[in-house]
C-alpha cells in the first residue's frame, strides 16, 4: 500500500514537472523542484534567465498557477524562481545552450560550439568537464561521436555516481537527431585523493620563534625576581 502511494506521488510530480517544462521557453531553466509546506505546495524553478521564466508582467507564472489549481487540484501553489549563480557550472544549462546553438546554426559548426562551451566551463572554475556530441546529425555519412574533454574527471566510484553533474539532451535537426551529454566536476567537490603537503620549513621557523620568545620572557622574569630580592 505504501509503495503504491510513493509511486503515485512520484508519477504526479513527474507529470507536473513535464507540464511546467513544456510551458517554459527552451534553454531557460535547469531543474524544477516540488516541496510541501504548511501553506501549500511550493514549486521552485532553478534558472539562469529569470526574466524569460517569469514572462512579461509575470504572464508565465500566472498561467502555470492557474493550470496547477484547475488541472492538478492544488489549493495554494506557490511558484518561486531560484537564480543559478554560475550557469557554466550547471550541466543542464550548458547542454541546453549547446542544443539551442545547434537549432540556430545547424551541426556544421559543432566543433567550435563544443570547444567554446568546454572553455566556458573551465573558465568558471570546474575541476574537469566532458562534452559528448553524437548522432547522425553530426556532419558525416554515418553516426559519429565526438568528445571534448578537459581537466580531471572521475569515471567511476562514489564521486562519479553522486557528485559529478550530468545531463543528456537531444537536438532534433533536419539532418537527424544529435545527443548532447555534459559532465562537470565542480570546484566545491573534495576528492578522496586530494593531498595537502605541509610546509615544514615554515612550521620549524614558527616553533623556533615561539621558543625564543618564551626564553626571553623567562630571562626577564628572572631578572625582575632578583631585583626584588636584592
Amino acid at each position: 500500500m505504501i509503495e503504491k502511494q510513493i509511486v503515485a506521488k512520484n508519477l504526479r510530480e513527474y507529470i507536473i514537472q513535464e507540464y511546467i517544462s513544456k510551458e517554459l521557453p527552451k534553454a531557460c531553466y535547469s531543474k524544477i523542484e516540488l516541496r510541501k509546506t504548511p501553506l501549500g505546495e511550493k514549486i521552485i524553478i532553478h534558472t539562469s534567465r529569470p526574466g524569460l521564466v517569469v514572462g512579461k508582467k509575470g504572464a508565465n507564472i500566472q498561467k502555470i498557477n492557474e493550470t496547477l489549481k484547475k488541472k492538478f487540484n492544488m489549493e495554494n501553489p506557490q511558484v518561486e524562481i531560484a537564480e543559478i549563480e554560475n550557469p557554466n557550472l550547471d550541466a543542464k544549462s550548458v547542454a541546453e545552450r549547446i542544443l539551442s546553438s545547434f537549432e540556430r546554426f545547424g551541426p556544421k559548426r559543432f566543433k567550435s560550439i563544443g570547444y567554446s562551451a568546454l572553455q566556458d566551463i573551465m573558465d568558471a572554475g570546474a575541476r574537469g568537464a566532458e562534452i559528448i556530441i553524437s548522432g547522425r546529425g553530426v556532419p558525416s555519412k554515418r553516426s559519429r561521436t565526438w568528445k571534448f574533454y578537459s581537466g580531471h574527471l572521475k569515471k567511476s566510484g562514489d564521486i562519479s555516481e553522486n557528485y559529478i553533474k550530468k545531463e543528456l539532451v537531444v537536438a532534433e535537426l533536419k539532418s537527424g537527431a544529435i545527443g548532447i551529454k555534459v559532465h562537470i566536476l565542480t570546484p566545491d567537490v573534495k576528492l578522496p585523493d586530494d593531498v595537502k603537503i605541509r610546509d615544514e620549513e615554515k612550521e620549524v621557523k614558527v616553533v623556533e620563534k615561539d621558543e625564543t620568545k618564551i626564553i626571553k620572557k623567562l630571562k626577564e622574569d628572572g631578572k625582575e625576581k632578583r631585583t626584588k630580592t636584592a
